[in-house]
């Protein structure tokens, strides 16, 4: 009889995590630092035992039947770093169980064995969010396994070595999803395949599919209040009426209006970390600004999108268009803006708030990013005049 085995359903847990109304309560910005996570679940090797069968008994035996228990519990511990927003290093420890057979022989007799795969690994994990707080995984890497084989025999069937091992680096791969509780913690579940050696030269996959917990060091990043001073148009002077004259002018042009108001909005609170989508303190601030605008008569609207200095000029080129963009959708849709009068462009971190040597260092660490948070802002400059009352 064989022993009872945990079988995860991780599909089910997961949704009803997901469903529960705690998980969706504040918006925040995902700890960037390095993290550490554990999991468990169902493991499965496709290990050819027939052909180990054969190759153990040798010559005057055959096989009269195979039974085998392919299923184990399996589970692996790791550390990540990431390296980019989208990219991560992790490398752990797993263990994949154990693998059994037993095969009755003619002559009579029979054959067992048990396969033990453990080892280590370090992988490339690419991370697509979806979400704010839902995205994507993918992963290829190596792992070093170890193969412990235990043999015996009864009857006809004599074993030459009971107890062979192999160890041996080969590739794995896998893909799966994660949600984010909070900044700091994650679930994660994964599907995975090892490629590994029996321990008598013959090689197989262990697929392991587990679901597992993710806890990110570092403070929390949680997005403050989008606020903004708007700029009120000074009361107009008194006119004093001037002296008649006698010969008659041309009249002055009227003077081109100016700004009636300039807004800076910071784009931790606007959007989440490296990314374009408004959030709700965001909207929260644009329907502010729009409450404002109802009593004035509109010229132009001009709104530019700013980052800091973290990543590629490139990189940060797009998003703070991106970013100007969705302000720029926002005011026309939500807002009722002609949209003939709204531009937007992104000016990257060539425009930076703050001062060279105030936020030292290029490595995207929790306290650099915080200090460069002025930098991550969006302008929006509004030129029209006040309607009379």
């Amino acid at each position: 009889m064989k022993p009872s085995m945990f079988k995860p359903r991780p599909t089910l847990l997961a949704l009803a995590l997901l469903g529960s109304p705690w998980l969706h309560a504040q918006e925040f910005i995902p700890n960037p630092g390095p993290y550490m996570g554990i999991s468990a679940g169902e493991a499965k090797a496709h290990i050819d035992n027939a052909r180990i069968t054969q190759g153990l008994l040798g010559s005057g035996l055959t096989t009269d039947n195979l039974t085998e228990d392919r299923k184990s519990t399996g589970y692996k511990v790791w550390l990540g770093y990431p390296i980019h927003p989208n990219w991560a290093i992790e490398g752990g420890y797993f263990d994949l169980g154990h693998f059994g057979f037993t095969a009755n022989t003619t002559p009579a007799g029979s054959l067992s064995g048990v396969a033990h795969i453990k080892g280590f690994n370090l992988d490339l994990v690419a991370n697509l969010p979806i979400t704010e707080r839902w995205s994507l995984l993918g992963r290829v890497g190596a792992a070093y396994a170890q193969t412990k084989d235990t043999f015996s025999g009864t009857g006809a069937v004599t074993v030459i070595d009971p107890n062979p091992s192999k160890r041996e680096t080969n590739y794995k791969y896998g893909f799966g999803t994660q949600y984010a509780f909070t900044p700091a913690l994650t679930l994660r579940l994964e599907a995975e395949r090892y490629r590994v050696n029996d321990a008598v030269n013959n090689r197989g996959d262990v697929d392991l599919v587990s679901l597992g917990l993710v806890y990110r060091f570092g403070g929390s990043a949680v997005a403050s209040k989008a606020a903004y001073t708007p700029y009120t148009a000074p009361a107009p002077e008194p006119v004093v009426a001037a002296a008649p004259v006698v010969t008659p002018v041309e009249p002055l042009p009227a003077p081109a209006p100016k700004p009636w108001v300039k807004v800076k909005l910071e784009a931790d609170s606007l959007f989440g970390f490296d990314q374009n989508t408004l959030q709700a303190d965001g909207k929260q601030a644009l329907d502010k600004l729009l409450a404002e605008l109802k009593t004035v008569n509109i010229d132009t609207v001009e709104i530019t999108g700013h980052t800091d200095r973290l990543g590629s000029k490139a990189y940060n080129d797009k998003l703070s268009t991106r970013r100007a963009e969705a302000v720029q959708n926002y005011l026309v849709q939500v807002g009722g803006i002609p949209a003939s009068k709204v531009t937007a462009k992104g000016v990257g971190a060539s425009q930076a708030e703050t001062k060279p040597g105030d936020c030292k260092g290029n490595k995207a660490t929790q306290a650099l990013i915080t200090c460069l948070r002025p930098d991550r802002r969006v302008e929006v400059e509004v030129s029209g005049t006040q309607q009379e009352r």
